[in-house]
């Protein structure tokens, strides 16, 4: 009897120290999977040797409101970097998701030296970030400009009246949910609505004015809502010079004292675990393998949750929409 008990102690402390060195492992495993994607991705590899470079970063596609961007130019503000280069090349967005990469770009610029490469399009909310630099190079056929607001809803009214449908509602005021796209807009919706598009419209404008120096004359030329070539927008100082990443250098190197021999490194503005599709994988596979299977579906989730986020844009826009995209 005492046997048999002394094996029981024994195969439950043995128990206790396989999980310990279970648990280990799996820690030591995340950790050098990390280690790994933090070298061999463009993002990690900038934030390792951002020390003694030019941080290169994208704007691309849609602009939404990003916290997560927010506080990645927030870390680069406070790294060793030297300078950064924001490449550009975006229709625009939400006229909020506009404005705050804006203002985070500012506080980035009063921290280190910043030009805008427009690469091929920074038109609307592009265009609102692109100014946020002291200096902006355009290709002679990239687009820029677009200065202007836009609020669009879709009225499904005469569709309804086809197929027999009538929506009721009880609101408390006549502007409350309106245009909701189920009935006709009323003469005071619109108004409301226009009175929104005009304030914004006046910001946008006063922005471009203050940033570009420009008198009212030359800002009527530019803010009706079109594009311009950057062969174009030279003269009407949208921009200040054609050219690309290594005019972008030379200019650095000329008006802010930046050494000719630092690397340009890519810096992403969103390093995050969830975003390395390569890291997700290995780590729930590790997971799997250790008996975490419940975990380890979790990580796989993470990057599905994260793109069903980023769909639609909420709020008033400030995009370029070429004829015939709708």
């Amino acid at each position: 009897m005492s046997l048999d008990s002394d094996v029981i102690v024994d195969r439950r402390r043995i128990r206790r120290k396989l999980t310990f060195w279970r648990v280990v492992a799996a820690v030591v495993a995340i950790a050098a999977i990390v280690t790994v994607g933090m070298i061999v991705t463009p993002g990690g590899r900038g934030a390792l040797t951002a020390s003694g470079s030019i941080a290169r970063i994208t704007i691309e596609g849609l602009i939404r409101s990003d916290q997560d961007r927010v506080e990645a130019l927030e870390r680069l503000a406070d790294s060793k970097t030297a300078a950064v280069i924001v490449h550009i090349n975006s229709p625009g967005g939400t006229t909020a998701g506009s404005e705050q990469l804006y203002d985070s770009l500012v506080r980035l610029k009063a921290k280190k030296p910043l030009v805008v490469v427009v690469d091929g399009l920074a038109a609307s909310g592009g265009y609102i970030t692109a100014i946020a630099a002291d200096h902006i190079i355009a290709q002679q056929t990239s687009l820029v400009g677009s200065i202007g607001v836009l609020f669009q809803f879709p009225n499904f009214t005469d569709l309804l009246k086809t197929v027999g449908v009538k929506v009721e509602e009880v609101k408390s005021s006549p502007l409350k949910a309106a245009p909701n796209g189920f009935e006709p807009t009323s003469p005071e919706a619109r108004a409301a609505l226009d009175s929104l598009v005009k304030d914004s419209y006046a910001w946008f404008r006063g922005l471009v004015k203050d940033r570009r120096g420009m008198d009212d004359t030359q800002l009527e030329k530019v803010a009706d809502g079109r594009v311009f070539t950057g062969h174009q927008a030279v003269d009407l100082k949208l921009i200040d010079e054609l050219g690309d990443e290594k005019t972008a250098v030379a200019w650095l190197v000329a008006q802010k004292g930046i050494k000719s021999d630092l690397p340009v490194r890519d810096y992403k503005l969103q390093p995050r675990f969830g975003d390395l599709t390569f890291l997700r994988t290995a780590a729930s596979i590790t997971l799997d393998a250790l008996g975490l299977s419940s975990i380890a579906r979790q990580v796989e989730q993470v990057g599905a949750v994260q793109a069903v986020d980023r769909l639609g844009l909420d709020g008033m826009l400030a995009l370029w929409q070429p004829a015939g995209s709708n």
